[in-house]
């Protein structure tokens, strides 16, 4: 069983390696909805003032933070490196682009590509980190390729 949970995917037939990161994929965009609840009709609190409501807490983003390194761990000890960034980082970020070019009236007009670059960023940078760590727990000794995992002999 432990096998079949943690066992390199490139050893799975090829429906096991797509539903599982189909999977993953899924739970990273319902840890990003469950912890960073959208409110696509974020309003000003008051007139001229530059703060909206909003429902991101800052525990909500730890917990985001947590959980995406967590798959993101999973995925990296499983399969091959860009792997993790697409499973685990692509979903969220899709996510997050959607959410803020939901709010086309200024002050976010200008500001919201900055803000989802960076917080790009940070999630690929910390998903690459949390893969790159957990390939060096793999029980075999394998130089892999970037995405195909090919082996040499």
């Amino acid at each position: 069983m432990t096998e079949k949970l943690f066992g390199p995917l490139r050893t799975r037939r090829w429906p096991e390696r797509w539903l599982t990161r189909l999977l993953g994929a899924a739970l990273a965009v319902a840890v990003y909805l469950l912890c960073l609840p959208w409110e696509l009709r974020n309003r000003i609190v008051s007139p001229g003032s530059l703060s909206e409501t909003t429902p991101v807490t800052g525990p909500g983003a730890a917990v985001l933070g947590v959980a995406l390194i967590a798959l993101a761990a999973y995925f990296g000890h499983r399969d091959a490196l860009a792997w993790p960034l697409l499973v685990v980082a692509v979903p969220p970020a899709t996510l997050m682009y959607v959410s803020l070019r939901s709010h086309p009236e200024p002050p976010d007009a200008g500001f919201w590509p900055l803000t989802w670059a960076f917080f790009t960023l940070v999630i690929g940078a910390g998903v690459l980190v949390a893969a790159s760590v957990a390939r060096g727990f793999r029980s075999e000794a394998v130089e892999e390729g970037w995405v195909t995992g090919a082996q040499r002999s």
